[in-house]
């Protein structure tokens, strides 16, 4: 295996990472470990430095271990994005259908089977993890060989970042700068997993032999736990079998809704000739960065397992909990009479039932904004209770009722209630946020720290996207004037 670059040898980049970073988990959840070493995650910045100052050539490593890389690529440095794969200004366009890039199955990192004691106490650690974090099951293997000596994924590991914009390591005041619970929640709820977590690894590993120790003797704490989860949400894919892998070069792809390519994973991931490739999906001219489509989520998604914000992202959207004295005071602001969304007649309840908006159960976090507008289950349950014909409802199948572009399935007047509820339930989700958009475009305007930049495009975001809600709801109202009339 190759070395480190001169001035950057992997043991010294191994001791710095474990001694040298500090962690930022929320102020109110972490518990500083006073006289331990540290493998950790600094603060997050912009353009953060790779793990090692003079890291390995990465195209190099997986062109010598049996990869592909297209002659056409190159890996550029945005002042922004940091690390990621353009097509070169002098090798002229590359067409569509072109292999881009191609690991052999033995390039991704991935968690394996246990091979001797050490990996046995390392599968003992992943099995506490909860499945929803399955990041951390694999970081812990990423942690693993970012510790051993001489580790064959030690040019890969030197080239990722030795920071993350994730919002586990904002200070404080800018994790309260989101200024919205969904993601606060989220957040508070990692910071406590990694600081419960730490205990239960430190407990662990005092009982293990030095050579049976998954991570060399190195101590581990919630900040490097929270790097290693860190780096494999946001480089981490799951393909077929939905095995989580980190693919080195492929991971420097970045998202686009609109992407230039896809991803193909070839032959069974436990198989000897498995591959995973990176393929054009269009023409992709000079200069141009490869980009892949990581998802169409919502920008809670985004920030929080990959550390950006999409400006603007139309798959972005606000959860609300159904509840009906919320929709009470809603309609009732709206100015729609006689709601009781608190007291539902037991037609209407068995309706809910069915949208599983009521009893033992019941999912009630919906939510407003993305590609369907308003979500398809309140947007029935609005129209349900809203409509007094029991007979009407009962001939509209669910689909109908969910849908926002049936065209007034339980008539213009129910329709316009409906609606005018939606906007009430807008107005009341943005006065959740405690500044307006002219200030939070003020704070963007005087370039604040990546942090707080983040939390702000965030909720600024949020807001644009209720706005529009609210125009295109609004729209719809004034459309149904004439029919009302007519009626």
């Amino acid at each position: 295996m190759a070395a480190a670059a001169a001035g950057a040898t992997p043991a010294t980049a191994r001791k710095a990472l474990f001694t040298t970073t500090a962690t930022l988990l929320s102020s109110s959840l972490i518990r500083r470990s006073c006289g331990r070493r540290s493998l950790s995650c600094s603060a997050a910045a912009a353009a953060a430095p790779r793990l090692a100052p003079q890291p390995p050539d990465l195209v190099r490593w997986v062109q010598r271990e049996g990869g592909f890389v297209h002659p056409a690529l190159r890996v550029t440095d945005h002042p922004e994005h940091g690390l990621g794969i353009a097509a070169a200004e002098a090798d002229g366009d590359i067409p569509p259908g072109d292999v881009l890039i191609a690991l052999p199955g033995r390039l991704p990192l991935r968690l394996r089977r246990p091979t001797g004691a050490a990996d046995e106490v390392l599968v003992q650690l992943a099995q506490q993890v909860p499945e929803e974090l399955w990041a951390m099951k694999l970081g812990l293997r990423l942690l693993q060989e970012r510790a051993k000596p001489d580790s064959f994924w030690w040019p890969y590991i030197a080239n990722l970042p030795e920071t993350f914009t994730v919002p586990i390591f904002f200070p404080g005041d800018d994790i309260k700068n989101l200024q919205y619970a969904p993601l606060l929640h989220q957040v508070n709820k990692r910071c406590r997993f990694l600081l419960e977590f730490e205990r239960a690894v430190q407990q662990k590993l005092d009982t293990v032999p030095l050579g049976d120790h998954p991570f060399y003797g190195q101590d581990v704490n919630s900040s490097s736990l929270g790097w290693a989860m860190s780096a494999s949400s946001s480089r981490a894919f799951r393909l077929h079998g939905e095995i989580p892998m980190l693919l080195p070069l492929i991971d420097m792809c970045n998202h686009s809704f609109n992407p230039n390519a896809r991803i193909v994973q070839e032959g069974n991931v436990n198989s000897s000739d498995m591959s995973v490739k990176v393929v054009a999906e269009t023409k992709i001219v000079q200069n141009a960065a490869i980009t892949l489509n990581y998802g169409c989520h919502p920008n809670d998604f985004f920030l929080l397992d990959y550390g950006f914000v999409i400006t603007p992202n139309p798959y972005d959207q606000v959860e609300l909990s159904y509840d009906g004295t919320l929709l009470d005071a809603a309609s009732m602001a709206a100015g729609v009479s006689s709601p009781n969304f608190s007291a539902p007649a037991k037609w209407q309840e068995d309706i809910l039932s069915q949208l599983n908006l009521h009893g033992e159960g019941a999912i009630l976090k919906v939510s407003l904004g993305g590609p369907d507008i308003v979500d398809g289950r309140l947007l029935a349950a609005l129209r349900v209770l809203l409509a007094a014909d029991s007979e009407a409802v009962y001939k509209r199948d669910l689909k109908t009722l969910m849908s926002l572009d049936a065209e007034v399935p339980l008539g213009p007047t129910v329709e316009a209630s409906a609606l005018r509820t939606v906007l009430a339930l807008c107005a009341i989700a943005l006065q959740h946020f405690h500044t307006k958009i002219m200030e939070d475009e003020a704070i963007l305007k005087g370039a604040p720290p990546v942090t707080t930049e983040l939390a702000v495009q965030f909720r600024l975001q949020k807001k644009f996207m209720i706005v529009d809600v609210m125009q295109n709801i609004s729209r719809r109202i004034k459309m149904l004037s004439p029919q009302k009339s007519t009626a």
